[in-house]
């Protein structure tokens, strides 16, 4: 069975501030930039032993988190030593430099992670026979959205739509239009408070207050999704795994029946508003209260504020078993269908996953993809994908929030 080909790049130079340079025929067109004949730019696919890749989104947080590598590379001759004048990375051995790891199948490759490198750490096994390795840990573009301080922010007046202020507010640390990718959004903000906090905070802070969701791509790209999306409503086919031999085969599913993301209680206060609250008093009585708190929000009106938390609400009320993640194997398990879904599914695609139980019974959910691991060596790679439902439930969305809640559609 043909398998995906890795490969893994480092770019030594410090140019362009935060595009990841590209090889020819080894990057990904429209997102990477070609880098000049300054650039020190290294295939390393040759010397990896293992590549650890995390990236997803906290589920009770309600954000997406960091991506991190962890890439390790089997040193023969001291090229990785930051201390060897003769080697060929000596001077350039520094933290945040770019990484990216790609994987060529058929003649696709597919973009796995795109970050900078935070860490070098070297190791030398007892009886390793001369071999050292050398682990590189890299974090992707939200670290360095965390790192940049903001205070007053050009072009954010009241009344902006949320998308337009995303893009505002990565203005501010001159992020590159070509790597981002912002919806419009649907939800008008106040004027930016002008506080001192990280760019970071304050994209999330809007985000939030769209009930959106905001990213790092596989890619390397800042994306922004309005509740549109968060709402399940991007119209794909669910891609549909099933555990019999029929559709896509895999590994391992996680189910799990727990009252972990139930919500029926939240308070939604924007800045110079007060609390707006919402409680189901049916789940209250089932579950006990379960709270959930937003401060500090920019949406413009209390109403908005209030929709919100009705919408929360409504949509985290109940809970019903879900499938957590479901790992596919794609040196054993999967064949051409399995190995592109591994690779290609990402955020919000929806997936449909079945598992078989004894007596003849069967799990079955329709879930959206929230989070991508992969684990790769030599003999081995496998992309556990983590599932959820989605971020606020589209019926709801498009039946009651924002307006029409107190059409008597929902009561509380």
């Amino acid at each position: 069975m043909t398998v995906p080909v890795v490969n893994a790049i480092i770019n030594f130079s410090t140019g362009p501030s935060f595009a990841q340079a590209m090889i020819l025929d080894q990057g990904i067109l429209d997102t990477n930039v070609l880098a000049d004949s300054a650039s020190v730019i290294v295939d390393v696919s040759n010397v990896v032993d293992s590549i650890q890749t995390i990236r997803g989104r906290n589920a009770q947080a309600d954000q997406f988190q960091t991506g991190t590598l962890s890439l390790r590379i089997v040193d023969q001759n001291g090229d990785f030593n930051p201390q060897n004048p003769s080697g060929p990375y000596y001077n350039l051995l520094t933290p945040m430099r770019k990484v990216q790891i790609t994987a060529t199948y058929g003649a696709t490759t597919y973009p796995i992670f795109s970050g900078f490198i935070t860490s070098y750490t070297t190791t030398t096994p007892k009886n390793a026979n001369d071999v050292v390795y050398t682990t590189i840990q890299a974090v992707d573009a939200f670290r360095l959205a965390q790192n940049a301080q903001i205070a007053t922010v050009a072009g954010t007046p009241a009344g902006q739509l949320s998308g337009a202020r995303i893009n505002a507010l990565l203005d501010a640390i001159d992020w590159p239009a070509s790597m981002r990718d912002v919806d419009a959004g649907l939800t008008t903000m106040q004027a930016d408070p002008g506080t001192a906090r990280t760019s970071l905070a304050a994209m999330q802070t809007v985000t939030t207050s769209e009930y959106g969701a905001l990213y790092v791509d596989a890619a390397g790209s800042f994306v922004f999704q309005d509740r549109s999306v968060t709402a399940g409503s991007t119209g794909a086919a669910p891609t549909v795994f099933n555990d019999n031999g029929t559709n896509i085969g895999y590994f391992d599913a996680v189910w799990r029946l727990d009252d972990t993301l139930v919500y029926n209680s939240a308070s939604i206060t924007r800045t110079g508003g007060t609390a707006q609250t919402a409680i189901d008093q049916a789940s209250i009585d089932k579950y006990f209260v379960h709270s959930y708190n937003q401060q500090n929000l920019l949406m413009q009106t209390d109403a908005v504020a209030l929709d919100y938390a009705q919408a929360y609400v409504a949509s985290r009320a109940e809970t019903s078993i879900r499938c957590d993640a479901i790992q596919l194997d794609l040196y054993t398990d999967n064949y051409n269908l399995g190995i592109i879904a591994a690779l290609s599914l990402d955020y919000f695609d929806p997936v449909t996953i079945t598992t078989n139980q004894p007596g003849g019974s069967t799990l079955t959910k329709t879930l959206q993809v929230f989070g991508v691991a992969m684990s790769i060596t030599p003999n081995s790679w496998k992309t556990t994908l983590t599932t959820l439902e989605p971020i606020i439930d589209g019926f709801i969305l498009n039946s009651s929030i924002y307006g029409l809640l107190d059409s008597g559609v929902l009561s509380y």
